[in-house]
């Protein structure tokens, strides 16, 4: 795994220790879930409108906010970027159509 992503998920961990007054990411865990969620849903329209201006500068820009706040869920939730990273392995090799009818199958 990208060693950028395993210091990411350290220093959300970290946060948790924080105070909101200190820490943005402190703050949105004081919030909630509610506002993380929103702040996810905010960053994914953010990533469609700069594909849809076909600009790769602000694509990548609003990608990196996007998986920030959806690490910030994972560590909200207990969860760690290896665990997406692991799913991500599962499906490798096997084709989207035979993973979705996997899931509709549960």
């Amino acid at each position: 795994m990208n060693n950028t992503l395993v210091k990411l998920a350290q220093v959300l961990e970290q946060r948790k220790e924080q105070t909101g007054e200190k820490s943005y990411v402190a703050s949105l865990y004081e919030k909630g879930l509610n506002s993380i969620l929103k702040k996810i849903g905010e960053e994914a329209a953010e990533v469609i409108i700069a594909a849809k201006d076909g600009d790769a500068e602000q694509i990548i820009y609003e990608t990196a906010d996007l998986w920030f706040h959806c690490m910030v869920l994972l560590a909200q939730q207990g969860l760690h970027p290896n665990d997406v990273l692991d799913e991500l392995h599962r499906r490798f090799g096997l084709s989207g159509l035979d993973e979705k009818a996997q899931r509709e199958q549960k």
